[in-house]
């Protein structure tokens, strides 16, 4: 059987598609899966388990109809025994209708008509398991397995590595990250927690465990951040891993993941790193499965900065 999967969004919108394509690949053993995705998000599927081939298209930009008709004749050559589109998209499901593929899975809603086995759309849910329902339209009706990834050992032994340049012994270490990037900014996303609430957390954390080492990721527009952090804490250790694989195999060897919504939350879920998240007005529950390793805490008032870093600290200690 092939597989193919349109699976517009970011790198955290592919890794919690990661147990769709595992659980499809658990019933279908012999199943070629590939998938398109946009350029930005190629990256994530360096560490999926499941996937034969990523093929890229920028589903958000201005494309014209050639570039539609071309990636049409690119999906119809490859002869797709099996489409499955995420998102209640009505061009989506028009897209796969003009491929011929004989069965298109995808939400109910706009389009759907082109659509030979649509599945209830529930939002409401963990995005993971909302994800996960699209195999109802294969008869799949099971529960939605754990967020799993594959790292690399190449990134693994890169991680042993890193550890001990850090000078980091069998203590373990609290990895943060911030969630400053300039990309969320731009776009007018709250995601930042403010660098003067972070080191109350972090100083409180030394007082109270000062043999722990702190790492902070530091990604390529971050140098800001981490600059003011080691303003009141010098002797913090920064990293800055520079794939996905990297990432991940430094997130599974820490203690403790602070983080807000983000692509190393996810990463940590998969890891089963103990996580605490920060979550401005989105539902944690949406983002994060029900698990006590995995803590969210949303603002009360919806705006990230409003998060006290007491109540932060109370779930680091369990107050």
């Amino acid at each position: 059987m092939r597989v193919v999967a349109l699976v517009p969004g970011g790198i955290g919108d592919q890794i919690l598609f990661f147990p769709t394509l595992d659980d499809l690949k658990r019933h279908y053993p012999n199943a070629q899966i590939d998938i398109i995705v946009e350029p930005r998000s190629k990256a994530a599927y360096q560490v999926s388990k499941s996937v034969n081939e990523v093929r890229t298209f920028d589903f958000k930009d201005r494309n014209s109809l050639a570039d539609w008709a071309n990636l049409v004749g690119i999906i119809r050559e490859r002869e797709y025994d099996v489409a499955i589109a995420v998102g209640p998209s009505w061009l989506m499901s028009f897209l796969l209708w003009l491929t011929g593929i004989p069965t298109r899975i995808g939400y109910k809603g706009k389009g759907s008509a082109f659509l030979t086995n649509p599945v209830p759309l529930k939002t409401q849910q963990y995005a993971a398991a909302m994800y996960h329902d699209l195999l109802q339209g294969l008869g799949i009706h099971e529960d939605c397995p754990e967020l799993a990834i594959n790292v690399p050992k190449p990134d693994i032994a890169w991680t042993d590595k890193e550890q001990q340049r850090l000078i980091i012994r069998e203590t373990g270490y609290i990895l943060i990250h911030g969630g400053s990037s300039e990309s969320d900014q731009s776009k007018g996303l709250d995601k930042i927690y403010p660098v003067e609430n972070w080191q109350q957390i972090i100083q409180d954390f030394q007082h109270k465990q000062p043999d722990m080492p702190i790492v902070v990721i530091q990604e390529l527009d971050e140098q800001e951040f981490v600059h003011g952090l080691q303003q009141t804490a010098p002797d913090i250790k920064i990293t800055s891993p520079e794939d996905i694989g990297k990432l991940a195999a430094m997130i599974a060897g820490a203690n403790l993941m602070l983080c807000t919504d983000s692509v190393p939350m996810h990463l940590s879920v998969a890891v089963q790193t103990y996580t605490i998240a920060l979550f401005g007005s989105t539902e944690p529950a949406k983002l994060l499965p029900h698990s006590d390793k995995f803590l969210g805490i949303k603002s009360p008032t919806g705006k990230m900065s409003d998060i006290s870093p007491k109540a932060v600290l109370e779930k680091i200690w369990g107050g």
